[in-house]
């Protein structure tokens, strides 16, 4: 199977043209903001998408519009089965599915209720592999319907399974993190940190870097973050304050703040949402954000990143 890189992984997010479909000329200008950014691959129709709002013709389309378009050198996971069945959900990864995408990423938490055991998300996990035997898969602690973190117990079994290559955690705990770590040593398999304000802790831990909500903000921050934290650790602390600081932005009003956040970085578009009122971004709340770009180009002078 293909290795997964190491470094950074945006949870791309989804704009919408006036005619509330999919924009995808601003699809092809993100995938280029990413690269230029230095992501080394992106996390495409997950939860930052808005996955749980578009239609499956939608996210098979844009699946296969984001592999066709993707710069040389960028990787791309997607996800994108948001049913209850375990039937439905293979149904919806056969239509998402297509050659050129270097892991299939499904949620634990699609295949079993909030109420029922490991037990059970273990042997509808398996089904599902099953249904794609010659698939590389990933892992994503999707916070939404509700966030199922992965047990010791089904880490195992995904372990066993031998089909898994990325996990990306969202439990946002290092003590958790650096229990998954000790059991995914050997196994290939790579975990990626959502969690800004752990992330540095979580790299030196053994993390193989980031993918988060943040990455649609600052990604070359995360970039040199996740290269530089051995031979600049000073440097890597005082970044990881900032980072700390920076990623409660992801509460504020995501993702309209980041579609606005990211028109003010060369990127237009507008800042539709299919899960936010765009109407509601007050101007407090716009100015934050402006102040937040500004920011980090500073942090960008302070690291001596290239100009972008």
């Amino acid at each position: 199977m293909q290795q997964i890189q190491n470094g950074v992984w945006p949870t791309m997010i989804t704009p919408f043209a006036d005619t509330g479909e999919i924009d995808y000329p601003a699809v092809q200008r993100l995938l280029q903001f990413y690269h230029r950014r230095g992501a080394a691959g992106v996390f495409a129709v997950c939860q930052s998408s808005e996955m749980f709002r578009l239609e499956l013709e939608e996210r098979a389309a844009l699946v296969r519009f984001i592999v066709e378009h993707a710069p040389d050198g960028i990787q791309v996971v997607v996800s994108g089965h948001v049913a209850d069945t375990l039937e439905e959900q293979v149904r919806e990864a056969e239509a998402i599915m297509c050659e050129g995408v270097s892991a299939y990423v499904v949620l634990p938490n699609r295949f079993a209720a909030e109420d029922e055991d490991d037990e059970t998300l273990i042997a509808n996990m398996e089904a599902f592999l099953a249904a794609f035997p010659s698939v590389p898969l990933g892992l994503y602690e999707c916070p939404y319907p509700y966030k199922r973190v992965l047990t010791p117990q089904v880490l195992q079994a995904c372990v066993a399974s031998g089909r898994f290559l990325f996990i990306k955690d969202t439990c946002s705990e290092l003590s958790q993190i650096k229990e998954k770590l000790r059991l995914l040593e050997g196994t290939g398999i790579k975990l990626y940190n959502a969690n800004g304000a752990t992330l540095l802790e979580s790299l030196r831990l053994g993390a193989a870097g980031y993918s988060g909500v943040m990455a649609n903000f600052h990604p070359e921050l995360y970039a040199w973050l996740c290269r530089h934290y051995r031979d600049e650790p000073e440097e890597a602390d005082r970044l990881q304050q900032f980072l700390g600081v920076c990623s409660l932005a992801e509460y504020q009003y995501y993702p309209v703040n980041a579609k606005y956040g990211l028109s003010l970085q060369g990127v237009p578009m507008r800042m539709d949402s299919r899960v936010l009122d765009p109407d509601r971004f007050a101007e407090s709340k716009r100015l934050e954000i402006r102040q937040l770009v500004e920011l980090a180009a500073y942090m960008r002078e302070t690291l001596h990143i290239a100009a972008l």
